[in-house]
């Protein structure tokens, strides 16, 4: 718990929030260096406006929402690429901004982060199913074997959201003795492709569709990649801990 009042001003909330960031093990670039200031600065004004946790968890699923319904009903274009990123961006910093409001104000719980979770799924449902949408619509795909794209991209990242998500609660959950592995620069680096915020950035490139399904076809790939090989990792790692609590006979 951080705090349970509203008595901070702005530079002091956002002081604040600053001593009590999560750690920065298992965060790319774009996470450590943008979206969470990003999302501490907006967590501050929210807590100067009396916003909630939930409200802001709810802000930044309407803000997604509106983003992604762009790109589905809108012809593309480079200015509507430029407007669809910016609420991808602000919708994610925001998702950053309601877990760092409610250690501020000490509201942390079980509801918050389902809630947060639920959102988190039907963004990136939401958003393989608008790039279907949009290849179908607005693209002159060279052939239909592009419209498998997005349900394989999206398959992908559920996996790879969802099995962190799980392998971590399962880890919380087991007796372990090892610390933890310090943060590094080397695979925050190698994270970047992966990141929800790198692939907000390629709706810019909505105004040429060529560089835009080429480059959300090299993103799918890396998720396909990560999914692999992480699923592959969170296995042995838990089979690991498996091993270490049953007990010799």
């Amino acid at each position: 718990m951080v705090g349970t009042g509203r008595t901070l001003g702005y530079g002091a909330a956002v002081a604040r929030l600053a001593e009590a960031q999560k750690t920065a093990r298992g965060v790319s670039l774009y996470s450590r260096h943008v979206n969470r200031p990003v999302g501490r600065r907006l967590a501050a004004a929210a807590y100067r406006l009396g916003l909630g946790p939930h409200q802001v968890t709810l802000l930044s699923a309407a803000v997604s929402g509106a983003a992604l319904a762009a790109v589905a009903l809108a012809e593309p274009s480079w200015a509507w690429g430029c407007a669809v990123w910016f609420g991808l961006f602000l919708g994610f910093a925001l998702d950053s901004a309601d877990g760092q409001l409610a250690r501020l104000l000490g509201r942390s719980g079980p509801a918050g982060e389902w809630l947060d979770h639920a959102v988190d799924l039907a963004k990136i449902t939401a958003l393989h199913a608008v790039v279907l949408i949009t290849f179908h619509r607005h693209f002159a795909l060279p052939g239909d074997g592009w419209l498998l794209l997005p349900l394989g991209f999206q398959l992908a990242h559920l996996l790879l959201f969802f099995g962190g998500l799980l392998a971590e609660q399962l880890r919380r959950h087991a007796p372990s003795t090892a610390p933890p592995p310090a943060p590094s620069r080397r695979r925050a680096l190698a994270l970047l492709p992966v990141d929800y915020g790198t692939l907000c950035l390629l709706f810019v490139l909505l105004g040429d569709e060529r560089a835009f399904r080429y480059g959300y076809l090299a993103l799918g790939c890396a998720y396909v990649l990560c999914c692999a090989g992480f699923s592959v990792r969170w296995f042995r790692a838990l089979s690991a801990l498996n091993a270490s609590s049953t007990p010799r006979s």
